[in-house]
């Protein structure tokens, strides 16, 4: 999930104290993404959403784990709208359905799971 640390600052080795294996891409300040697993080891096979090689943000981690595919989201939120964050997000989001969409049609299981940053309503929102 959602992780505010640095790469180097992870605390695997307590996550592995308590039962759990654990993956993670870490960047200062506000982007990271951790996936942790008791059943196995999770095997990195993706760090980026494909479509932007410039993009330096930790905001997708892909991982496998025996025969499932996990996606681990932290999507931008965006604001304020409208602004460069925004489009960033917009982009973001339609690069998210192309991968997305390959991941489902390719017959595997999949789960994409993480913050969406979607607020579709005041009651979304923390303090609307």
């Amino acid at each position: 999930q959602e992780l505010k640390a640095p790469q180097d600052k992870f605390p695997e080795t307590e996550i592995l104290e308590a039962g759990y294996h654990s993956v993670w891409l870490g960047q200062k300040s506000w982007n990271g993404v951790a996936i942790l697993s008791k059943i196995a080891k999770p095997v990195i096979s993706r760090t980026t959403l494909p479509g932007d090689d410039e993009d330096d943000q930790s905001r997708y981690l892909e991982v496998k784990i025996e025969d499932l595919i996990i996606g681990c989201i932290y999507l931008p939120n965006g604001n304020p709208v409208p602004g460069p964050k925004f489009d960033y997000k917009m982009k973001w989001f339609e690069r998210l359905d192309a991968h997305a969409e390959m991941l489902i049609t390719s017959g595997k299981k999949v789960m994409l799971v993480g913050d969406f940053n979607v607020m579709p309503t005041e009651k979304d929102v923390y303090k609307p």
